[in-house]
């Protein structure tokens, strides 16, 4: 069966681009609903504690509130293209939205964990076109000479709002419950779906009959939920010595190559993997995945050392993570304004090496480090942030056609979900491995032989503590010590990837047009 452009839609004539007033709704319609999307991946964190015992299951058992999200997200966001290709970007958009509003009301309401899971499930699948499909509204109602700042805009979204979810998470969740961190989704939801319907039902795209490609489909649900299963589970199961883990991970890359195959040679594809012939898009996807892979790494290691070693609560560790965001809130408008006139490579070239040099001073704090001395590099990490997101957004879509910008913002949202997830597996996972490594050598110099450790101990049996509690002591001491060199090592480690990613970058080939123009390039 041939793909076939639906009658309704196939011979209108390319509209105007949005200006004023009806523009500047848009933006924000965009801008809060993808606020709140990727808001929601983050928001959940600090409140599983409290959703476990409200529910009556395990911490453990809590954290699937968080992997049902990302995997259902995950799945949806390849499939972006061909959803817009089949119904259109404006009903597609809105339809998401509305999904995530329903589910989300479901979630607050659920009185029982595998009713919360299912909801986080359907919310997720919801979510999944949203983040992509925002950027291809932004940029298709554009002016032209105006989507540097469309990027910037999205770009700055997308950045801020993770920083923001653990924060506004533990608020909403200490001050009234945490059914309300659903909740706050439905006024905000419901507004960006009603502006965007009645500001872009007359501008809907080109729509196409086009089979499922159902092979693939399946392929793509079993493989990325296998995956997302094992990144989420595997620290907890000790990884390949667990059955469970092994089985999926055979799974996930057994499907996902089939997948790969498949796509290449499907007729319909359900996931356009076609997109990577485009050099620009292929080196613009590993940048940013592997960047991401780097800078995700950082903020979920940061706030855990925090609260487990240092002591700080949810809501401290969240002020301590969030400075990060203020330069990144105001550089990325100038950037987007003044994007056309820089190499952008040169452009992440410069986040990379901001981003290895606050990696490198992290990597060099100890436990005595006092909130001042950790807030300062975070907020100068900030500068990094528009240099590196907006800059990879405009790379990995220059040249393609107005009608592949759906299919490639999709499935480079993709490919940096799954950088994170690995991201988060990788860092907690080598964390806890380099803690246990600096705890069996420090250990070694408590002993008898070594007099700083024998006066230590008889300074603390004057303070009325048996042996045994002396050594209990010492023994919450090396550990706060030794998680710290442990932070310090994923820091360096992550410090090394963003100068090794630099040379990656300089393969994309200038210039770098409008994203999303249709002129080749």
């Amino acid at each position: 069966m041939a793909t076939t452009p639906n009658d309704a839609t196939s011979d209108a004539a390319p509209l105007k681009p949005l200006h004023g007033g009806p523009l500047a709704l848009l933006t924000i319609a965009v801008a809060f609903s993808t606020f709140m999307e990727v808001l929601d991946m983050t928001i959940v964190n600090v409140a599983v504690p409290h959703i476990a015992g409200s529910l009556g299951v395990s911490p453990s058992e809590g954290t699937w509130t968080i992997s049902s999200y990302a995997l259902a997200s995950a799945i949806m966001q390849p499939l972006t293209g061909w959803l817009a290709r089949r119904f259109g970007e404006v009903k597609t958009f809105v339809g998401s939205v509305l999904m995530f509003v329903v589910f989300s009301m479901l979630c607050g309401l659920a009185t029982s964990m595998p009713m919360l899971v299912i909801g986080r499930l359907l919310q997720g699948a919801g979510s999944g076109p949203m983040v992509a499909l925002s950027l291809t509204l932004l940029l298709s109602n554009y002016p032209k000479e105006k989507q540097g700042i469309a990027l910037a805009l999205w770009a700055m979204t997308v950045v801020v709002a993770p920083i923001f979810g653990p924060i506004l998470g533990g608020w909403l969740t200490d001050n009234f419950s945490w059914p309300w961190i659903f909740y706050i989704n439905l006024p905000v939801g419901l507004a960006a779906a009603v502006i965007t319907w009645g500001l872009l039902r007359k501008r809907e795209t080109k729509t196409y009959k086009a089979p499922i490609d159902m092979i693939g489909l399946v392929l793509l649900v079993v493989g990325v939920g296998a995956l997302q299963f094992m990144l989420d589970n595997g620290n907890d199961h000790d990884w390949f010595s667990s059955p469970m883990i092994l089985v999926l991970g055979l799974t996930a890359l057994i499907c996902l190559t089939f997948l790969i195959v498949w796509e290449l040679h499907a007729k319909h594809p359900v996931v356009d993997l076609s997109l990577f012939r485009q050099r620009n898009f292929t080196v613009g996807v590993i940048s940013l995945s592997l960047g991401m892979f780097a800078f995700f790494g950082i903020n979920v290691v940061f706030p855990l050392w925090l609260q487990i070693t240092l002591g700080y609560t949810a809501t401290w560790a969240g002020l301590a993570t969030a400075p990060v965001g203020v330069l990144a809130f105001l550089i990325a408008p100038i950037l987007g304004k003044n994007m056309h006139k820089l190499d952008l490579r040169a452009v992440v070239t410069f986040a990379f090496l901001v981003f290895a040099g606050t990696a490198y001073w992290f990597s060099t704090f100890d436990s005595s480090a006092s909130f001042s001395t950790l807030v300062i590099p975070r907020f100068v990490m900030g500068l990094a942030i528009p240099c590196f997101f907006i800059p990879l957004n405009q790379v990995y879509l220059s040249g393609l056609p107005v009608d592949q910008i759906a299919s490639a913002s999709g499935l480079s949202n993709f490919c940096r979900t799954i950088g994170s997830s690995v991201s988060t597996a990788i860092m907690v996972t080598l964390w806890q491995h380099r803690g246990e490594t600096h705890h069996a050598t420090l250990t070694e110099y408590v002993s008898p032989g070594h007099p700083a450790a024998t006066q230590f101990v008889g300074q603390l049996s004057h303070t009325g503590l048996s042996h045994t509690q002396s050594l209990g002591l010492i023994d919450q001491l090396l550990t706060r010590e030794a998680l710290t060199l442990a932070v310090n090592d994923v820091f360096w480690a992550c410090a090394i990837l963003f100068v090794l990613l630099i040379p990656v970058l300089w393969f994309a080939k200038p210039p770098f047009g409008s994203a999303g123009g249709a002129v080749g390039h």
